[in-house]
């Protein structure tokens, strides 16, 4: 299940206006999970650069030997577009369902690391955009609140079709291409063709034999076409 939280930042723009009444010095430009979705790629990429050394489960935190503790396998923070703008997004692994009280008990968790937690060291680390510097919060004193979703997650089958991905009109640079597809594979079940694409890529000596080596993992423009198969029929 998910669990969707507002997301907001401080924006700091590459040249501020300092006459500019709504602008401050410290704390920037105020900004909502609507004026967020623009920066959506660079915000997932840093919180997925910041929680790669713990793995990004928060659940490694929560030492309490309780039912919420048996119940819950993992519980990874990201981002993602819900309700037309950029939310905070928490996707809980689970053996068994989660009753109300136990609900609660897992949100007052992650509410604690958002505020006081990884969330408090996140927020304070700058990211770069083209038009300036974003400080993000998962967490805020007014309006917070956790809203469970129960969508089904469907668990990706093994040797499923390559996922599709576009490159025409999204960044070009080689590792954020790799990361793209690195992700769409292991959301398709296929972590451990991700790492083989990877190791591939960079040991690799051109772009174009880079790009060519992602286009066999995940379908993209340069990926060829399948070729179609005879029909037993036609055979002579």
């Amino acid at each position: 299940m998910k669990f969707y939280s507002p997301l907001t930042a401080d924006f700091f723009p590459n040249e501020p206006d300092y006459e500019d009444e709504f602008y401050d010095e410290y704390e920037g430009y105020p900004q909502d999970g609507h004026e967020l979705l623009e920066y959506e790629t660079a915000i997932r990429d840093a919180v997925e650069n910041d929680t790669r050394d713990f793995g990004g489960d928060l659940m490694q935190y929560y030492h309490e030997d309780d039912s919420v503790r048996n119940k819950v396998v993992t519980a990874i923070p990201s981002v993602e577009v819900h309700g037309n703008k950029l939310c905070g997004c928490l996707t809980v692994e689970l053996k068994e369902p989660l009753l109300d009280d136990e609900q609660t008990v897992l949100c007052n968790y992650i509410s604690g690391q958002y505020s006081d937690g990884w969330g408090e060291g996140f927020e304070q680390r700058d990211i770069r955009v083209d038009d300036g510097t974003l400080d993000v919060h998962f967490w805020q004193e007014d309006g917070f609140k956790m809203t469970p979703s129960f969508e089904k997650i469907p668990k990706p089958e093994k040797n499923s079709l390559r996922p599709k991905m576009q490159l025409i009109g999204q960044d070009g640079n080689i590792f954020a291409i790799m990361g793209r597809a690195s992700r769409l594979l292991k959301s398709s079940g296929q972590g451990d063709k991700a790492k083989e694409m990877r190791d591939r890529v960079m040991s690799c000596d051109s772009y174009q034999k880079a790009l060519s080596i992602v286009s066999e993992y995940v379908e993209t423009e340069l990926s060829p076409s399948p070729t179609p198969k005879r029909d037993r029929g036609d055979a002579r």
